[in-house]
C-alpha cells in the first residue's frame, strides 16, 4: 500500500483525497476525501483573472488540506487545476501560493487529461456488470464538462476517445441564467450553448458506441440526490445508483426551475452550490438527453469516484492517465 494525497482544485470546488492505494490488488481505500466550495472560477469568464477574495479562500483552505495531508503520512502529493486555472492570466499567482503550500508545483492540466484522470477514477471504481463494451464516463464541472469513452476495466480500460468543452455551472450561470428563478430566455440561450459544445463532443466521441454512462463530480452527485429525494447526503446510497434516464432528467428540470431560497431548503445540497447547480443540471439533463438518443441506453449510474481517484491511482504507479 502506497498513501497518497491528491488536491483538485476545479473552479467551483477545491478537492482533496487521502489513500492508500495498492497497485497489484486494484485497491484503493479512502483514508481522508473532502470538499470545500472555494468558487476559485468566480469572475474568471468575464474577466480572465483570477480574483484576489478567491485566490484568499482557496489558499486557506489548501493550508488546511497539506495540513490533513502531512499529519497522514502521505509519501506523495499531486496538486492538479483545471478549468479556471486554464483560462485565467494571472494563474502564475495561483501556482506560486499553491506550491509554497503543497511543497509541490500545481500542474494545471489539459481537458483531455481532466478527462483520462476522471475516466480511471471512475471505472476502476466499476461493480462488474453482465455486459461489456465502451463506458462513457462525463464530468460535469465549473467551468468545463468532460467526456471520455473508453474500454471497460475488465478489457484493460483504455481511452478510446475524450473531449473536454468549455461549459459549466459556474461558467453557464455567469453567462446566462441572473434572474430567480432563471427565466425561459435564459434557458434557451443557456440550451443553445449546452447543444452546441454537445455537437463538439459528439464529434470527437462516438456516443452511440457506449454501453454503460456513468456521471461524476458535484453536479451530477448533487442531482442523484435530489432524484432519490435524501432525507440527508448520504455518498454511500450515491455511489453506484443506477437510475433511469427519464428520472434523471426530470429531477435536473426540478433543479433549474427552483427559486434559490427553494434549492437552499434541500437537506443534500451544499450551500455552495444553490446558484450554480441550476446551470449544471441543464447541462447533465441535456447529456443524459444526448446519450440516451445516441446510445438508447435506459439509465445512468452515478460515481463518487472521479479526478481524485484518477491521482491517486497515478500516484501510487497504477494505470495512468498520460
Amino acid at each position: 500500500m502506497t498513501r497518497v494525497a491528491a488536491v483538485d482544485c476545479g473552479t467551483n470546488s477545491l478537492r482533496l483525497l487521502v489513500a492508500d492505494v495498492d497497485p497489484p490488488s486494484a485497491t484503493l481505500v479512502d483514508v481522508d476525501r473532502r470538499t470545500e466550495i472555494v468558487r476559485l472560477g468566480q469572475g474568471v469568464d468575464a474577466t480572465g483573472r483570477l480574483l484576489d477574495e478567491a485566490l484568499e479562500r482557496t489558499f486557506g483552505v489548501a493550508r488546511c488540506y497539506a495540513a490533513i495531508a502531512a499529519e497522514a503520512g502521505v509519501r506523495a502529493v499531486r496538486v492538479v487545476a483545471t478549468s479556471a486555472s486554464r483560462d485565467a492570466g494571472n494563474a502564475a499567482r495561483f501556482t506560486a501560493g499553491m506550491q509554497e503550500i503543497f511543497g509541490v508545483p500545481p500542474e494545471v492540466i489539459s481537458g483531455h487529461e481532466e478527462a483520462a484522470l476522471a475516466f480511471t477514477g471512475a471505472v476502476r471504481a466499476l461493480p462488474e456488470r453482465s455486459q461489456r463494451g465502451p463506458v462513457l464516463v462525463v464530468d460535469v464541472g465549473g467551468g468545463s464538462t468532460e467526456a471520455v469513452l473508453g474500454d471497460d476495466p475488465r478489457d484493460g480500460g483504455a481511452v478510446l476517445a475524450a473531449c473536454s468543452v468549455d461549459v459549466g455551472s459556474v461558467r453557464l450561470t455567469e453567462r446566462h441564467l441572473w434572474s430567480d428563478p432563471p427565466a425561459a430566455a435564459e434557458i434557451e440561450r443557456a440550451l443553445a450553448e449546452v447543444d452546441e459544445a454537445l455537437d463538439d463532443v459528439a464529434a470527437a466521441v462516438p456516443l452511440d458506441q457506449a454501453t454503460l454512462l456513468v456521471g461524476v463530480a458535484g453536479t451530477v452527485t448533487t442531482v442523484t440526490a435530489h432524484a432519490l429525494a435524501l432525507p440527508a447526503y448520504d455518498s454511500g446510497a450515491v455511489d453506484g445508483a443506477e437510475l433511469p434516464a427519464a428520472t434523471v432528467r426530470a429531477a435536473c428540470a426540478d433543479l433549474l426551475g427552483r427559486t434559490l431560497a427553494q434549492r437552499a431548503e434541500l437537506p443534500y445540497l451544499d450551500t455552495g452550490r444553490v446558484d450554480v447547480i441550476g446551470a449544471g443540471a441543464l447541462i447533465w439533463g441535456r447529456v443524459v438527453d444526448r446519450v440516451h438518443r445516441a446510445a438508447g441506453l435506459r439509465t445512468v449510474l452515478a460515481s463518487e469516484h472521479d479526478v481524485l481517484d484518477g491521482i491517486a491511482w497515478w500516484l501510487a504507479g497504477g494505470p495512468t492517465a498520460r
